[in-house]
């Protein structure tokens, strides 16, 4: 059962004493050319999409990584299938990771209080969420200088869809799946609108992220 009260303690907890200076947020060097400033610029939104073939969640954690790794607190609303070796392969510090399992009834309100305390939050909404709480939270991470990135359906500044992808490992029915590459294409607002195609490695035959 969602606890309102638990999340709120959790935001203030980890809320910083002073609001950071730090303009972008970084992200892992092979996911740098995807993104206009070459990282996560505060207060914006980036959803992370795929097609039949899935990696959305994977792009989503990956890109969580970084900021992590930096030091950050993040967190995640809205997904029961994130687990801890999943989300540790991809490089986020578990130490500073907050997994909140939320129902389509509430992944809104603990969205919101997690942007209050956090600098990241990766947010899965149900399929056609409210269009009020889309802008809702689209101007409280604005506001709070957070970043939302967010897997499914959204308005959001930058758009990171995972266009192919093709497992290795398997030969001729043998073998285990090893390495997953795709095909990421950036599309955005304003100097992004132009696509950009980067080839990746998501994940390595390790559990990283690295230029394919």
């Amino acid at each position: 059962m969602f606890d309102t009260e638990r999340v709120k303690l959790l935001a203030e907890r980890v809320r910083p004493t002073a609001p950071s200076r730090t303009r972008l947020l970084p992200v892992l060097a092979p996911l740098a050319s995807l993104l206009p400033d070459g990282g996560l610029r505060r207060g914006t939104s980036v959803r992370c999409g795929a097609g039949p073939h899935g990696g959305a969640l994977s792009l989503a954690l990956a890109l969580a990584a970084g900021p992590s790794a930096a030091g950050s607190w993040c967190a995640v609303v809205g997904m029961d299938d994130v687990g801890p070796l999943a989300a540790a392969g991809f490089g986020l510090d578990l130490d500073r990771l907050a997994v909140v399992r939320s129902g389509p009834a509430h992944w809104a309100l603990a969205t919101g209080v997690l942007i209050d305390g956090v600098d990241l939050v990766v947010v899965a909404p149900p399929p056609h969420p409210r269009p009020a709480a889309v802008r809702t939270l689209a101007a409280r991470a604005r506001d709070r200088g957070a970043v939302l990135v967010v897997v499914g359906p959204w308005s959001a500044d930058h758009e990171l869809v995972v266009e192919r992808s093709s497992w290795h490992g398997l030969a001729e029915g043998a073998g285990r799946l090893q390495a997953r590459r795709v095909t990421v294409v950036a599309r955005g607002r304003g100097a992004a609108v132009r696509p950009v195609r980067r080839e990746l490695w998501l994940p390595t035959a390790t559990g990283k992220v690295a230029a394919a």
